[in-house]
């Protein structure tokens, strides 16, 4: 089945693209969003692309577009933003930024890469498999009291002390090694079930953010954004739950001058302080014609702001 990069129409569209402008995706991915971006690119625009998937970096989809002159590919995380965009003498001259966040289909797809609890495989779950921790490796040393903190703020797990005492009594006689044997002991620590939804869910993407640092690493990205992009550059972020979705969603209303709620006080309008961004419209969601086609796009959420 041909991939299908979650909303692109409006991803294209928010980020209204200049043909000679410059733009940054910042989660190559298959590469869906770059090539559309690209087609809409003249002669004179440029296209940075990074991943910090060595396997995205080396892949087919890379190898077609690395042909264009006008489009690079780096290997590098959100927190390299900055210095990546300052090596190539582009620091405030960026015209668009997206982030489509969460785990990638072809890393869900290879079982080896351990981020599906649907397919056996090694214990892995990094996005960048060349250095940190294996997910296999940080349940075999986390603490007690780290791994229900971070099943229950990373996972919102309801049950995370119960999967918590479940891993470390596990362990003590042999590690968990396969993504089966984690999704198994979930499932039968788990006392409730819930309809629609593996009890492995949550527990799989609180080690996943965890191993990966997803958070800090969107963090960075979102404040890095301020510097590069130039006035009137679009910043475009696609989150898949709620945890990344309100990083977002707070980092805009920040930066737009809106980080205290003012109620009722007698500050002019003119008085505040407008921030480095304005926000653009209110969260978008996928279509429903999106939906049936791409189930992936169910739980995506674009927020879109402009650099002031």
């Amino acid at each position: 089945m041909e991939h299908q990069p979650v909303m692109l129409a409006e991803t294209l569209r928010h980020l209204a693209i200049a043909a000679n402008g410059i733009y940054l995706d910042c989660t190559f991915g298959r590469g869906g969003h770059s090539q559309a971006i690209l087609g809409q690119l003249g002669a004179e625009g440029r296209l940075l692309a990074f991943d910090r998937d060595s396997d995205a970096i080396c892949s087919e989809y890379a190898s077609t577009l690395n042909k264009d002159n006008r489009f690079t590919l780096s290997h590098c995380w959100f927190s390299s933003m900055a210095d990546e965009i300052e090596k190539a003498g582009l620091t405030g001259q960026v015209d668009g930024i997206l982030l489509d966040l969460g785990v990638s289909s072809p890393q869900l797809d290879t079982p080896e890469r351990g981020f599906s609890f649907m397919r056996n495989g090694a214990l892995d779950m990094r996005m960048d498999c060349t250095t940190g921790l294996s997910a296999q490796d940080w349940l075999a040393t986390v603490d007690e009291k780290t791994l229900v903190k971070v099943l229950f703020d990373f996972g919102e797990e309801r049950f995370a002390r119960r999967i918590a005492a479940a891993i470390i009594e596990r362990r003590i006689n042999a590690p968990i090694k396969t993504t089966l044997e984690l999704a198994k002991l979930v499932e039968d620590t788990v006392p409730i079930k819930e309809q629609h939804k593996h009890p492995a869910t949550r527990t799989f993407q609180a080690i996943r953010i965890a191993v990966n640092h997803e958070l800090d690493e969107l963090a960075a990205a979102l404040q890095q954004s301020v510097q590069v992009l130039k006035p009137q550059g679009r910043l475009v972020v696609i989150s898949f739950h709620s945890l990344e979705d309100r990083i977002v969603k707070r980092f805009i209303r920040d930066e737009s001058g809106n980080k205290f709620n003012l109620g009722k006080l007698p500050i002019k309008e003119v008085d505040r302080d407008k921030g480095a961004l304005k926000k653009v419209g209110k969260a978008i969601k996928a279509s429903p014609s999106e939906i049936a086609i791409n189930a992936r796009s169910r739980s995506a959420v674009m927020r879109v702001a402009e650099r002031v």
